[in-house]
């Protein structure tokens, strides 16, 4: 069953620049962990980005409010970004999967408690210096939401001032399918018929240009991870084999049914077979009952490729810090997804200076004033 993610991104004032933009999630929470070697805010590569999205925020008593105390120390060092790279914006994330919808559905609830979040929001995001806020309710109308947010939650943004709508064209495949399936394809499976044939990037963006959205304002969805499944049967590998639940947790992320980008490298490197999906433009992997459905540096490029012949406006990676950011998992340099995203694009950074500083982990861890402007992020799922 297809699913939607709303998200809004407020930015304070409108985004001109790249003629491709390139939005980039850093998701604070693995930092906190001191068993999970993920990547901290001076594994950031400032010129990589034209946006970056610090990950999550909260919402108490209809106001913004930060999800853990720590994160205000970092938002200097996260806005300070913009010192090395002047053209990049950031914003700051609020809700995600796990937050759920209660506060979402009380702040939308009646304008006096929409103005209070509006306020707040801009007071919030002027204090510690970022450009915008990402607004990530998921969903709207639905999983306790009731059907009356899809129409407060229309009001809240004022859609038809969108400066972009980003979509989420990953998570189209996962254990919860019951056989294998690829997180992001390109294309259609010739396997599948039904709902399951909209599962693929082209019908989705199509899908938006086709209700009338601005191909400039679409921004495509790249993730930086893959999902992982355990086979029914060892002897069936491919596209839709039977599965009977997620893969097993990887030594990072420590997610059952997802490992990020260098937990797959590893994989690989450890004697898992490679496939070349051809008919969705995307690859897979497996190694005894272990599967995992992923992309990597040529399906990127191609999938960036496709996004300039058919104009949209840009990409969106979820996250940085599941990239090789360190660059001693792929041995295809640092944040090789990612910087295959910037050539690609022909993303440009004349005034940025540097790289990213050095890394915490190395290869060892294996062993502001203006006018707020809505835009509006749509995942499909």
């Amino acid at each position: 069953m297809q699913q939607s993610v709303i998200s809004l991104n407020l930015l304070l004032k409108a985004q001109l620049g790249s003629a491709y933009q390139l939005m980039c999630y850093f998701n604070s929470w693995p930092q906190y962990q001191p068993d999970v070697g993920d990547m901290k805010l001076d594994d950031i590569d400032p010129c990589l980005c034209t946006h970056l999205i610090y990950s999550f925020a909260g919402i108490w008593e209809n106001n913004i409010t930060v999800a853990k105390r720590k994160d205000l120390d970092d938002y200097k060092d996260f806005n300070d970004l913009k010192n090395r790279n002047n053209k990049l914006k950031t914003l700051l994330s609020i809700g995600c999967w796990n937050f759920g919808a209660g506060s979402f559905i009380t702040m939308v609830s009646t304008p006096k408690s929409r103005y209070s979040f509006i306020t707040s929001v801009i007071k919030f995001l002027r204090k510690y210096g970022f450009d915008g806020l990402n607004l990530a309710w998921q969903y709207p109308g639905c999983y306790g939401s009731p059907p009356r947010d899809r129409h407060l939650f229309t009001i809240l943004i004022q859609s038809r001032y969108l400066d972009y709508i980003q979509v989420m064209t990953y998570d189209l495949h996962g254990s919860w399918d019951g056989y294998t399936g690829e997180n992001s394809p390109l294309y259609k499976s010739p396997i599948e018929a039904g709902v399951k044939a909209f599962h693929n990037i082209k019908y989705i963006m199509d899908n938006w240009k086709k209700k009338g959205a601005s191909p400039k304002k679409l921004i495509v969805g790249f993730p930086a991870y893959g999902h992982t499944f355990i086979l029914s049967d060892s002897t069936k590998t491919g596209i839709g084999a039977p599965s009977n639940r997620g893969g097993h947790p990887g030594p990072y992320t420590k997610k059952t049914g997802l490992w990020a980008y260098y937990e797959i490298c590893t994989f690989l490197k450890n004697g898992a077979i490679e496939v070349w999906n051809a008919a969705q433009q995307v690859p897979y992997a497996f190694r005894g009952n272990e599967w995992v459905g992923y992309d990597n540096i040529k399906s990127f490029h191609i999938k960036a490729q496709w996004l300039k012949r058919n104009n949209f406006g840009g990409a969106m990676v979820w996250a940085i810090g599941m990239d090789d950011y360190t660059g001693s998992f792929c041995d295809q340099g640092t944040f090789p997804l990612t910087s295959t995203l910037k050539r690609t694009l022909k993303v440009h950074s004349a005034s940025c200076q540097g790289t990213a500083l050095p890394a915490n982990v190395t290869g060892s861890r294996n062993s502001s004033s203006g006018v707020l402007e809505p835009v509006l992020q749509q995942s499909s799922k």
